[in-house]
């Protein structure tokens, strides 16, 4: 295989290949005679195992490294029974580069982005699991996932619209993951339904389905309506659900909207006397300079679920 044919099957440029073996020595084994450099398929699996090494978040030296001293033992990185890849104890911060300006975050968002990036759909919803699982919901959210969401919007934001299938993949694939780990919708209580919607205009329902996955593992019942609810739709289903709370998420301020929020506040229900209103979250960066006296703004995933829960007590 040429060097371009190697890059093909990774999914990465040329350029990348090129790097791999003057910075690490992962070149062909044999060389032949002429100009152009062949690859045999020992020598794309010893790049595949370092490709997979990476993506559970080491540096690609340390990925390197690995990958040749596999072959040198004499395992193939192809096999199955190859030793797990170490994973540290205390999860250290990483600032090494992926093309993605990440900042100083979990070592585990470095493989979330490289998979990404690489449209590698096995490996990320593996890593995306391995993070719910170990780090409990909330704290994947807020610490794995989401910083590696804001790099991806960072980095086609600043290239000139490249890189949206990359923003799109990791969004579909986070998705699901976050379906595969929610439990069993709980059965409806009296007075502690969320209702939960974007505004209109607004397709933004990532944080919605982490919000209603994080509330039904703790077993409040949902009403999830997704992206871009018509106004006469939301009205009609907070009149049928009596709701304890009511989230809008807006992404943008051009979708916000404050007499939207404050007519749903507004709705009542329940017999002459003991009537009742909905407390109304306002979630989302569009409503950011918008607050108002009885429309609290939770900042977080950590705060909205604090907001929803008190809320469900009263």
């Amino acid at each position: 295989m040429t060097t371009g044919d190697v890059a093909r099957r990774l999914g990465v440029a040329p350029t990348t290949v090129r790097s791999w073996d003057h910075r690490y020595g992962l070149g062909p084994a044999a060389h032949a005679g002429g100009r152009h450099r062949r690859w045999t398929a020992e020598d794309l699996a010893r790049l595949e195992r370092m490709c997979a090494l990476t993506a559970t978040g080491l540096p690609p030296a340390e990925a390197a490294r690995l990958a040749l001293d596999e072959m040198a033992a004499g395992s193939s990185p192809r096999e199955e029974g190859n030793p797990p890849v170490p994973q540290p104890v205390a999860r250290p911060r990483s600032r090494a580069g992926t093309g993605l300006r990440l900042g100083d975050v979990r070592q585990e968002c470095k493989g979330v982005a490289r998979a990404a990036l690489r449209l590698d759909a096995t490996t990320l919803d593996a890593l995306l699991s391995a993070a719910i699982e170990e780090h409990g919901l909330v704290a994947a959210w807020t610490e794995v996932i989401m910083p590696t969401l804001q790099a991806v919007g960072r980095k086609w934001e600043s290239s000139g619209e490249r890189y949206v299938e990359v923003e799109h993949f990791l969004s579909w694939h986070v998705s699901g993951a976050l379906r595969r780990h929610a439990p069993q919708v709980p059965a409806d209580r009296p007075g502690a339904i969320t209702v939960l919607a974007c505004v209109p205009a607004e397709n933004h329902t990532l944080p919605l389905e982490v919000l209603t996955a994080a509330l039904v593992e703790r077993g409040l019942p949902i009403r999830m309506f997704g992206g871009s609810l018509p106004v006469e739709s939301l009205v009609a289903a907070v009149r049928r659900t009596g709701p304890a709370v009511v989230g809008l998420w807006a992404q943008s301020r051009t979708t916000a909207s404050r007499p939207l929020a404050q007519h749903i506040a507004a709705i009542e229900w329940g017999v002459r006397g003991a009537r009742r209103k909905p407390v109304v979250l306002t979630l989302g960066p569009g409503w950011a300079g918008q607050t108002t006296p009885g429309l609290p703004h939770p900042p977080g995933l950590a705060e909205a679920l604090a907001a929803v829960e008190a809320a469900v007590r009263r």
